[in-house]
Protein backbone atom coordinates (compact mmCIF):
# COMPACT_ATOMS: atom_id res chain seq x y z
CA UNK A 1 0.00 0.00 0.00
CA UNK A 2 1.43 3.74 -1.07
CA UNK A 3 2.30 5.51 1.72
CA UNK A 4 1.17 9.61 1.72
CA UNK A 5 3.45 11.88 2.75
CA UNK A 6 1.80 14.74 5.52
CA UNK A 7 3.30 17.76 6.73
CA UNK A 8 2.48 20.08 9.90
CA UNK A 9 0.05 22.87 9.49
CA UNK A 10 -0.84 24.10 12.75
CA UNK A 11 -2.48 23.22 16.44
CA UNK A 12 -4.84 25.06 17.90
CA UNK A 13 -7.43 24.52 20.88
CA UNK A 14 -10.22 22.20 20.06
CA UNK A 15 -13.59 23.34 19.96
CA UNK A 16 -15.20 20.26 20.74
CA UNK A 17 -13.29 19.38 23.50
CA UNK A 18 -11.90 21.67 26.44
CA UNK A 19 -8.58 20.86 27.52
CA UNK A 20 -7.68 19.01 24.24
CA UNK A 21 -5.64 20.54 21.01
CA UNK A 22 -6.68 19.89 17.06
CA UNK A 23 -3.16 18.73 15.08
CA UNK A 24 -3.86 19.58 11.50
CA UNK A 25 -1.54 17.44 9.11
CA UNK A 26 -1.47 18.06 5.52
CA UNK A 27 -0.58 15.82 2.72
CA UNK A 28 2.05 16.86 0.75
CA UNK A 29 0.72 16.91 -2.51
CA UNK A 30 -2.73 17.45 -1.90
CA UNK A 31 -5.28 19.91 -0.63
CA UNK A 32 -6.73 16.96 1.82
CA UNK A 33 -6.13 17.39 5.95
CA UNK A 34 -6.02 15.22 8.84
CA UNK A 35 -6.99 16.53 11.78
CA UNK A 36 -6.30 14.70 15.23
CA UNK A 37 -7.82 15.53 18.71
CA UNK A 38 -4.60 15.25 21.14
CA UNK A 39 -3.75 16.02 24.64
CA UNK A 40 -2.64 19.18 25.91
CA UNK A 41 0.37 17.44 27.39
CA UNK A 42 1.27 16.19 23.60
CA UNK A 43 0.92 19.64 21.79
CA UNK A 44 3.19 21.09 24.33
CA UNK A 45 5.82 18.61 23.24
CA UNK A 46 4.51 19.08 19.58
CA UNK A 47 4.73 22.62 20.51
CA UNK A 48 8.14 23.28 21.72
CA UNK A 49 9.87 21.27 19.10
CA UNK A 50 8.50 23.05 16.22
CA UNK A 51 9.30 26.37 18.33
CA UNK A 52 12.73 24.66 19.16
CA UNK A 53 12.51 25.76 22.87
CA UNK A 54 15.18 24.02 25.42
CA UNK A 55 13.01 22.74 28.38
CA UNK A 56 15.11 23.07 32.01
CA UNK A 57 14.37 19.19 32.29
CA UNK A 58 13.95 16.62 29.64
CA UNK A 59 10.25 15.79 28.70
CA UNK A 60 9.60 12.15 27.67
CA UNK A 61 9.45 12.35 24.41
CA UNK A 62 13.16 13.80 24.83
CA UNK A 63 13.84 10.65 26.95
CA UNK A 64 13.06 8.59 24.44
CA UNK A 65 15.39 10.09 22.21
CA UNK A 66 18.34 10.25 24.40
CA UNK A 67 17.02 6.59 25.18
CA UNK A 68 17.37 5.27 21.51
CA UNK A 69 20.90 7.08 20.92
CA UNK A 70 22.41 5.17 23.76
CA UNK A 71 21.49 2.06 21.38
CA UNK A 72 22.16 2.93 18.15
CA UNK A 73 18.27 3.15 17.08
CA UNK A 74 17.23 6.01 15.17
CA UNK A 75 13.57 6.52 13.92
CA UNK A 76 13.23 6.54 10.55
CA UNK A 77 9.55 7.47 9.76
CA UNK A 78 5.78 7.53 11.29
CA UNK A 79 3.10 6.35 9.99
CA UNK A 80 -0.57 6.78 10.81
CA UNK A 81 -1.19 3.51 10.35
CA UNK A 82 -4.88 2.98 10.84
CA UNK A 83 -8.25 4.36 11.78
CA UNK A 84 -10.88 2.60 14.17
CA UNK A 85 -13.82 3.85 15.65
CA UNK A 86 -12.97 6.97 15.38
CA UNK A 87 -9.35 6.67 16.86
CA UNK A 88 -6.41 6.95 14.84
CA UNK A 89 -3.17 4.56 15.26
CA UNK A 90 0.16 5.34 14.94
CA UNK A 91 3.70 3.18 14.10
CA UNK A 92 7.10 4.62 14.99
CA UNK A 93 9.30 2.87 12.37
CA UNK A 94 13.16 2.66 14.02
CA UNK A 95 16.37 1.13 13.08
CA UNK A 96 19.31 -0.11 14.94
CA UNK A 97 21.27 -0.04 11.06
CA UNK A 98 20.34 -4.28 11.34
CA UNK A 99 16.79 -4.43 11.35
CA UNK A 100 13.89 -2.26 10.95
CA UNK A 101 11.17 -2.40 14.35
CA UNK A 102 7.73 -0.94 14.17
CA UNK A 103 6.61 0.38 17.29
CA UNK A 104 2.69 1.05 17.89
CA UNK A 105 1.94 4.58 19.63
CA UNK A 106 -0.18 7.70 19.82
CA UNK A 107 -0.09 9.69 16.92
CA UNK A 108 0.60 12.43 18.96
CA UNK A 109 3.19 10.41 20.54
CA UNK A 110 4.54 9.29 17.51
CA UNK A 111 4.68 12.69 15.85
CA UNK A 112 6.19 14.45 19.13
CA UNK A 113 9.26 11.98 18.28
CA UNK A 114 9.54 12.22 14.43
CA UNK A 115 10.09 15.63 15.26
CA UNK A 116 13.05 15.08 17.63
CA UNK A 117 14.61 12.96 14.61
CA UNK A 118 13.25 14.95 11.86
CA UNK A 119 11.25 11.80 10.90
CA UNK A 120 9.20 12.11 7.64
CA UNK A 121 5.49 11.69 8.57
CA UNK A 122 2.81 8.82 6.59
CA UNK A 123 -0.29 7.47 6.32
CA UNK A 124 -2.07 5.85 3.57
CA UNK A 125 -5.19 6.53 1.49
CA UNK A 126 -7.58 4.87 3.16
CA UNK A 127 -7.22 6.60 6.23
CA UNK A 128 -7.07 10.28 4.26
CA UNK A 129 -10.00 8.60 2.06
CA UNK A 130 -12.36 8.14 5.42
CA UNK A 131 -10.96 10.89 7.72
CA UNK A 132 -9.45 13.62 5.59
CA UNK A 133 -11.15 17.33 4.99
CA UNK A 134 -10.61 19.47 2.25
CA UNK A 135 -10.57 23.00 3.56
CA UNK A 136 -12.07 25.97 2.23
CA UNK A 137 -9.90 29.40 1.43
CA UNK A 138 -10.86 30.85 4.59
CA UNK A 139 -9.89 27.42 6.51
CA UNK A 140 -7.10 27.59 5.17
CA UNK A 141 -6.42 31.28 6.33
CA UNK A 142 -7.21 30.36 9.94
CA UNK A 143 -5.03 27.81 9.59
CA UNK A 144 -1.83 29.74 8.36
CA UNK A 145 -2.62 32.20 11.22
CA UNK A 146 -2.36 29.36 13.94
CA UNK A 147 0.24 27.50 12.56
CA UNK A 148 2.60 26.08 15.56
CA UNK A 149 0.33 28.30 17.96
CA UNK A 150 -0.79 27.26 21.11
CA UNK A 151 -3.36 28.72 23.29
CA UNK A 152 -2.59 28.10 26.72
CA UNK A 153 -5.31 26.78 28.77
CA UNK A 154 -3.77 27.79 31.99
CA UNK A 155 -5.58 31.27 33.91
CA UNK A 156 -3.56 34.39 34.54
CA UNK A 157 -2.87 37.35 32.41
CA UNK A 158 -0.61 36.79 29.88
CA UNK A 159 1.80 39.63 28.30
CA UNK A 160 0.82 40.08 24.53
CA UNK A 161 3.64 40.90 22.34
CA UNK A 162 2.81 44.72 22.64
CA UNK A 163 3.13 44.38 25.91
CA UNK A 164 6.46 43.04 25.80
CA UNK A 165 7.96 45.73 23.73
CA UNK A 166 7.70 47.88 27.31
CA UNK A 167 10.65 45.64 29.10
CA UNK A 168 14.34 46.48 29.15
CA UNK A 169 16.30 43.13 27.72
CA UNK A 170 17.90 41.89 30.62
CA UNK A 171 13.85 41.70 32.32
CA UNK A 172 12.83 39.88 29.42
CA UNK A 173 16.08 37.49 29.62
CA UNK A 174 14.82 36.89 33.62
CA UNK A 175 10.93 36.18 32.27
CA UNK A 176 12.44 33.66 29.56
CA UNK A 177 14.24 32.12 32.16
CA UNK A 178 10.75 31.77 34.71
CA UNK A 179 8.84 30.64 31.72
CA UNK A 180 11.15 27.94 31.39
CA UNK A 181 11.59 26.81 34.53
CA UNK A 182 8.07 26.95 34.63
CA UNK A 183 7.39 25.41 31.55
CA UNK A 184 5.22 27.87 30.45
CA UNK A 185 6.16 27.46 26.54
CA UNK A 186 3.56 29.34 25.30
CA UNK A 187 4.86 32.61 26.89
CA UNK A 188 8.77 31.58 26.44
CA UNK A 189 7.89 31.73 23.14
CA UNK A 190 6.43 35.25 22.86
CA UNK A 191 9.81 36.60 24.77
CA UNK A 192 12.13 34.35 22.75
CA UNK A 193 10.45 36.24 19.85
CA UNK A 194 10.91 39.94 21.18
CA UNK A 195 14.17 39.24 21.99
CA UNK A 196 14.67 38.05 18.92
CA UNK A 197 13.54 40.91 17.31
CA UNK A 198 15.72 43.23 19.20
CA UNK A 199 18.86 41.64 18.28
Amino acid sequence: MDKIKLEILGLSSSQSQAGSFALVLGEEQGNRRLPIIIGMFEAQAIAIEIEKIIPNRPMTHDLFKSFAHSFHYKVLEIVISDLKEGVFFAKIVCSNGEENIEIDARPSDAIAIGLRFEAPIYTYETILAEAGIVLSDEAEDDIAEIKTEIKSSSKGKREDPEDLKNYPMDKLNDMLSDAIEKEDYERAAKIRDELSRRN
